[in-house]
C-alpha cells in the first residue's frame, strides 16, 4: 500500500494547503463548509450537519458562528486592526460588537504575545459569550489614546455543526477510522496539513486493494470527535485501529503516540515502522493531553487509536500564532508522513498468521527456486526473512511478530511469506 504514494503528492498536499490557507475557520459556520467542499472535490466526502442544541454525550453542539468582516478603526476611519488582513486578528467565536470607545476600555479586549511582538496570537472563546482582537505587541504599541471605532461583524445563532466522512469500504467490515481537525484558521501545520494529509491519504487508499474499511473524519476539534462518537456509538465496536492526523507538515520527526491501551496492533504496527525509517523518530506513551486520540481513548470506548504528527501540540516555534503560515511547512515533509502512514496501515491490513506445511526439519527452497545462494557466507536479507518466517509460523505468531523478532522490515517479511505460500509451503490460518 505504501509503494502508491506517487511523483507529487507533497506538491499536490502543499497546493490544497495554499488554497486552503485563506478561509476563517472555526467549530461551525461557513469556513468549515467551504473546507469540505474542496476537499469533496478531490474525496467523495459526505458532509453531516448536526444541528445546535443537539445533546452528544456530556455536551451539546454550540451555536453556530460566522463572521463577514470585524475592524478596529481611528476616527478617520483608517483600520489599525483588520480582519481583511488575517482572519486571526478576531477571536474566534466573538459575538457581535458596534461601537465607539476608548483605547483604555479595548485593552481587556486585546491579546498579544509580548514575548514575540511582530506575531499575532490565535485565540478562541466558543463556550462563553465574548468578544475579543489578538494583533502584534508592536501594533498595540503604536495604538495613541483616544477613541476608536469597534466592529465585530459575526452572527452567533442557532445553526448546526458540520463535518465530512468518507467510507472506503473493503472486503471486511472492520475499520480502521483516520480523523484530523478542521476547525482551525490561516494556520498551517496546525492543521492544514493534517487536512491535505488526509486527504491524499483517501485518495491513496481509494486507489488500493482494501482488506478492512476505512473511514476518514474531516471534523472540528473536540466537539466534532465527540459529537461524531455520539452519532456512532452502535458501530464503534468494529474499529480496529485509528490514526488521527495533526501537525505533519513541519521539520520536527515523525512522531507516534500511542493509544490508551498501549500495546495495540496500531501502536505495535506504528512504533515497527518508524523504527525502520531513515532519521530521527519518536514513539510517546498515551497521555489525556493532545488532539482528538483523546475522545476515541476516553475510558467509556478505550478505541485502538493513536496519533501520527511531527510536532506536538505547543511544541514548535509559531504554533497558534501569525508563525505558522506556509513557510513553515514543506511539500517533502508532508509526502515523508503520508508514506510513513500509508506503511503503518499496510501493516495493520497485511499482519496474519500462517503455518508451516513442511514443518519437519527446513524445506529445500532450491528446488522450488526460493534459495539463490551459491554456498557459504551470509544468507541474504530475502533469504533470512525466509527462514524466520518458516520457522516462526506455527499458527500462533503472526507476520508483525516475526518481523519484531527478525529485527527486519515488515514489508520484508510479508514478501518473504508470500513467496513461501506461493511455493505451498504456508497455509495462512
Amino acid at each position: 500500500m505504501s509503494s502508491v504514494v506517487g511523483k507529487g503528492a507533497g506538491p499536490r498536499m502543499y497546493g490544497l494547503m495554499g488554497e486552503l490557507f485563506p478561509i476563517c475557520r472555526s467549530i461551525t459556520g461557513e469556513g468549515v463548509r467551504e473546507t469540505l467542499r474542496r476537499v469533496a472535490v478531490r474525496l467523495p466526502l459526505e458532509i453531516h450537519e448536526v444541528p445546535s442544541g443537539t445533546q452528544v454525550l456530556d455536551w451539546k453542539v454550540p451555536d453556530e458562528w460566522n463572521i463577514r468582516d470585524a475592524y478596529i478603526a481611528r476616527g478617520d476611519g483608517s483600520r489599525v486592526v483588520d480582519f481583511r488582513e488575517s482572519n486571526l486578528h478576531v477571536v474566534s467565536y466573538s459575538e457581535p460588537v458596534r461601537g465607539s470607545m476608548s483605547l483604555s476600555e479595548l485593552r481587556s479586549h486585546l491579546h498579544t504575545l509580548p514575548e514575540q511582538p511582530d506575531r499575532i496570537p490565535y485565540r478562541t472563546s466558543y463556550y462563553s459569550r465574548t468578544w475579543g482582537f489578538c494583533l502584534a505587541q508592536r501594533q498595540l504599541e503604536a495604538l495613541e489614546n483616544g477613541e476608536y471605532e469597534v466592529v465585530v461583524d459575526s452572527t452567533l445563532e442557532p445553526g448546526s455543526l458540520t463535518y465530512g466522512e468518507c467510507v472506503l469500504h473493503g472486503e471486511r467490515e472492520d475499520e480502521v477510522v483516520l480523523s484530523t481537525h478542521v476547525c482551525h484558521p490561516s494556520l498551517a501545520n496546525d492543521n492544514l496539513s493534517g487536512i491535505a494529509l488526509l486527504t491524499e491519504l483517501g485518495r491513496a487508499l481509494a486507489a488500493s486493494p482494501r482488506v478492512l474499511t476505512y473511514r476518514l473524519l474531516f471534523v472540528p476539534g473536540t466537539i466534532g470527535s465527540i459529537t461524531w462518537l455520539a452519532r456512532n456509538e452502535a458501530n464503534v465496536g468494529r474499529i480496529v485501529a485509528g490514526l488521527v492526523v495533526a501537525c505533519v507538515g513541519d521539520s520536527a520527526p515523525l512522531t507516534y503516540k500511542r493509544s490508551r491501551r498501549g500495546d495495540a496492533a496500531v501502536d505495535r504496527a506504528a512504533a515497527h515502522v518508524l523504527e525502520h525509517l531513515d532519521g530521527e523518530t519518536r514513539v510517546l506513551d498515551f497521555s489525556p493531553w493532545g488532539w482528538d486520540e483523546r475522545q476515541f481513548n476516553s475510558p467509556g470506548f478505550d478505541l485502538p487509536v493513536g496519533c501520527i504528527s511531527r510536532s506536538r501540540e505547543s511544541e514548535f516555534d509559531g504554533y497558534h500564532s501569525s508563525a505558522d503560515d506556509l513557510e513553515l511547512v514543506r511539500p517533502e515533509r508532508l509526502e515523508e508522513a503520508l508514506a510513513a502512514v500509508l506503511e503503518i496501515l499496510d501493516v495493520i491490513e497485511t499482519d496474519a498468521r500462517y503455518v508451516n506445511l513442511a514443518p519437519r526439519g527446513e524445506p529445500q527452497l532450491g528446488r522450488r527456486g526460493l534459495y539463490r545462494g551459491s554456498g557459504g557466507g551470509e544468507p541474504s536479507t530475502e533469504q533470512l526473512a525466509m527462514l524466520w518466517v518458516l520457522s516462526q509460523s506455527d499458527g500462533a505468531h503472526s507476520l508483525l511478530d516475526v518481523a519484531e523478532l527478525a529485527g527486519l522490515r515488515f514489508s520484508i517479511v510479508r514478501e518473504a511469506a508470500d513467496s513461501l505460500r506461493a511455493a505451498e509451503l504456508l497455509r495462512q490460518v
